[in-house]
C-alpha cells in the first residue's frame, strides 16, 4: 500500500467549499473521483483540513491510500486529465505510512487579497475583494503585529464553530502593498472558523479609522465577537501553504 501527498491549487468559485457532501460540487468529492477513474479504486483522500464555499487554493496538502503501480512522476498528470480545469494537482508525492495531511500540520499560511482601487478589475473580481474607500495601510500594519503570538481568538470564530478551544498561535502577520492591492498574511498553528475573513475585515476597519490600532489588544482580549470586523467575502481568500 502506497502513501501519496498530493499539493493541489483551485479556484474556489462554483465548489460548496473542499469537504464531500452530498449533492454538492465539492473539490474533495472531485478528485476522489478522479483517482478513482484512473486506479480503479474507492479512493478517500485526506485533506489538511477545510476550506469554505468559493475559498481558493494555492498550496492545499491532500494524501490518499492506494495500491495502484501508476509511477509518481506520472500521477499529478493522469489526474488532472480528469479533473475539472478550476483544479489542479500540483505535485504528486510518495511519502512513509505514517504521513498524515491533517494530524501532521506544524503550521498553515492563509492570505487575504484586498483591491483597493475605485474601479475593481474586470479579469480578477472573483479573485479579490474590491473595496473603493481609501484604506491606510500604515495602521494595518500597525495592528495586525497585535494578532502575532498565542491568544484565545474566541472574538474572531464564526458561530457554529465545532471547535471547543479557541487558543491558536499566529507565527507572523504581515499586511503589504502592492501597487492597488492590499495582501493580509497570517501564518499560524491553526484557525477557527472564519477567523482569517474577520481578522481582514477588522484591519480593514483599522484602515478606515473605525477601529483604532491601540483598540486591537483590547478587543481579542474581550473574546466579543460583536467588537470584532465584519466577516469579509470568500473571495479574496486563498490558502497558501501547508508546513510540515
Amino acid at each position: 500500500m502506497r502513501n501519496i501527498k498530493l499539493t493541489i491549487e483551485y479556484h474556489g468559485k462554483g465548489f460548496n467549499g473542499w469537504q464531500k457532501q452530498p449533492h454538492q460540487l465539492n473539490i474533495q468529492g472531485e478528485i476522489e473521483r478522479a483517482i478513482g477513474s484512473i486506479t480503479g479504486e474507492e479512493i478517500e483522500i485526506i485533506g489538511s483540513g477545510r476550506t469554505d464555499a468559493g475559498v481558493h487554493a494555492l498550496g492545499q496538502v491532500a494524501n490518499f491510500k492506494t495500491n495502484s503501480e501508476i509511477p509518481i512522476e506520472k500521477f499529478a498528470l493522469a489526474i488532472n486529465s480528469k479533473l475539472k480545469k478550476s483544479i489542479v494537482i500540483k505535485k504528486a508525492e510518495e511519502v512513509e505510512e505514517r504521513f498524515h495531511s491533517r494530524y501532521s500540520v506544524h503550521s498553515k499560511k492563509y492570505r487575504y487579497v484586498i483591491n483597493n482601487s475605485q474601479t475593481g478589475t474586470a479579469l480578477y473580481r472573483e479573485l479579490e475583494y474590491q473595496f473603493p474607500i481609501f484604506l491606510d495601510v500604515e495602521k494595518m500594519q500597525k495592528a495586525v503585529k497585535y494578532f502575532e503570538g498565542e491568544h484565545d481568538f474566541s472574538g474572531f470564530k464564526a458561530s457554529g464553530t465545532s471547535s471547543k478551544n479557541s487558543v491558536r498561535k499566529i507565527f507572523k502577520a504581515d499586511v503589504f502593498q502592492k501597487e492597488e492591492r492590499i495582501y493580509i498574511e497570517l501564518t499560524g498553528n491553526g484557525f477557527l472558523y472564519n477567523m482569517v475573513r474577520i481578522i481582514a475585515g477588522t484591519l480593514l476597519d483599522v484602515g478606515t479609522s473605525k477601529i483604532q490600532v491601540e483598540e486591537i489588544p483590547k478587543i481579542i482580549e474581550s473574546k466579543d465577537r460583536k467588537m470584532a470586523g465584519k466577516t469579509l467575502p470568500a473571495v479574496g481568500l486563498y490558502l497558501v501553504e501547508v508546513m510540515y
